[in-house]
Order: structure tokens, then sequence, then C-alpha cells
């Protein structure tokens, strides 16, 4: 599987690149109580929407290298496990809530703020959770960000959300939604005005080869650990099912293109 991306031997190729290249790394509680500042930084966020024991693989690869992230998991019974997050934790990583409560409460302001309550004291019973971030659901009609449209987080003593806290036209935004680089397929999982790489970005390689030239000196880079793999299986059902995926998605932006 040497030549195939997103498997975890392409993810260390990743981290030893940002180390080599001269990149510190921060977590965003770090990053939001710098007021952003940092310089030669790199924000490794992963949103954990499934199969939390990737997330747990992916963040042994970074405390390897001496890398910190922010693993932001989901409040169900298949992602949020306790001794998993404990683990993660334990290597130096944090942790915050992948929230979804305007989802989960069918656009109900009122009730997804006592959820997003509810939820957030869970987590903080294991690991004392500063940051959030937004889960965006590419099929739901419904924006979770936006319950801060009505309410503050910072009441629930929350620093910063990736999605609303940060400069974009300061910083590099990168994703692998939808298995791509380029964002063809971002619902959801967009950030608005951004600085833009030089050239397309369509591969790992291309992300590896963008750090290795340090010309960018604040760089956020969101990987979702259920993506990567080293099991040719496993690597392939992910491949099916988000080429699948994509298809909807597909109509979607056009959509929101055609609504502009």
């Amino acid at each position: 599987m040497s030549n195939l991306d997103f498997t975890f031997a392409k993810y260390t190729d990743l981290c030893e690149t940002i180390v080599d290249a001269g990149y510190s790394t921060l977590t965003f509680t770090q990053f939001f109580s710098l007021h952003n500042t940092a310089e030669q930084v790199i924000l490794l966020r992963h949103d954990v929407d499934r199969k939390p024991e990737r997330a747990l693989q992916m963040a042994k690869i970074e405390n390897s290298f001496g890398i910190c992230s922010t693993y932001y998991f989901r409040k169900n019974e298949n992602v949020f496990k306790p001794a998993m997050i404990n683990e993660i934790v334990n290597l130096g990583h944090e942790i915050g809530y992948h929230y979804e409560v305007l989802d989960k409460t069918k656009g109900d302001y009122e009730e997804a703020l006592r959820v997003f309550e509810t939820e957030l004291e869970e987590f903080r019973q294991i690991y004392d959770v500063k940051t959030i971030c937004m889960h965006g659901n590419p099929f739901s009609k419904w924006v979770n960000k936006d319950l801060w449209t009505e309410y503050k987080y910072t009441d629930f003593g929350i620093i910063g959300e990736p999605y609303l806290s940060i400069d974009y036209k300061k910083v590099l935004y990168l994703t692998d939604t939808s298995r791509r680089w380029n964002s063809k397929f971002s619902v959801k999982d967009v950030v608005g005005a951004t600085i833009k790489p030089k050239e397309s970005l369509k591969s790992t390689d291309d992300v590896i080869k963008l750090v290795k030239d340090a010309h960018t000196e604040q760089i956020c880079i969101l990987a979702h650990p259920e993506r990567w793999s080293d099991s040719f299986g496993a690597w392939l059902k992910e491949l099916v099912w988000q080429n699948t995926k994509n298809m909807g998605k597909a109509i979607l932006v056009k959509r929101a293109y055609k609504s502009k």
C-alpha cells in the first residue's frame, strides 16, 4: 500500500515533514491562548466522526514525532469512548467537543442549548474541555455553529471554536473532507475567505510538498481519522463509501452555487 493515499504510512510522512520543515504544532487551546499570534505553526485538527480507534492510532503517530494536536469527538455511543479518549490525552493531545446539537434537536435552539450543556458536562467529567468545533452533516439543513448567533459559548467556559475564532485570511485551511484536499465536495466544512495555496492540492503528497516549502506561517490541517487506514480492505471500504457520498454532496454543492 506504499503508493496509496490516506494510509497511516502516508500520514507518518506528513508528520515527519512537519517536524523537518521547522514547524511547531499547537493545540487549539494553546493557539487561542496566544491570541492567534504564533508564527511558523501548524494546527492539526481531527474531527472524530467515526472509528475512534483510528484516532488513537493517529495520536500515537503524532506523539512519536513530538507533535500535539486536537481531537474533536462527537457525543454518541459509537464515538464517545472515555478509555480511548484518556489514552489520547496521555499522548499529549487536546480533546474537544464535536457538537451537533441543532441537528439532534431539529433546529430547536433552546433545546439545543440544553443538550449542549449536558453533553459538555459529560465530556468534562473526563477532560477539561476548553474548545469546541461543530460537526457538519452535509445532508442536514441545520448548521450547528448557528447556535452561537443566539447564545455565547464563552458562558460555558469555552475559549474558542475553529470555525468562529480564527481569521482564515491569515491561516491557510486544508481539509481532507471527502478524501480530497481541494474542498471540491465541502458542504458544511467551509471557512469563508482563506489564504489560497499557490498550487492546487489533490493528494497528501501535495500537502507534504506545501509543508516542506515552509512558505506559509500558519496552517490548519483537518484530517478525519476514519479516512485513514493501513488495512487495504478498510481503506477500500472507506474509498467506496466516500465516493458514493460525494455523488450526493456534488448535487448539494451545485445547488448552493446556483443559489448565489
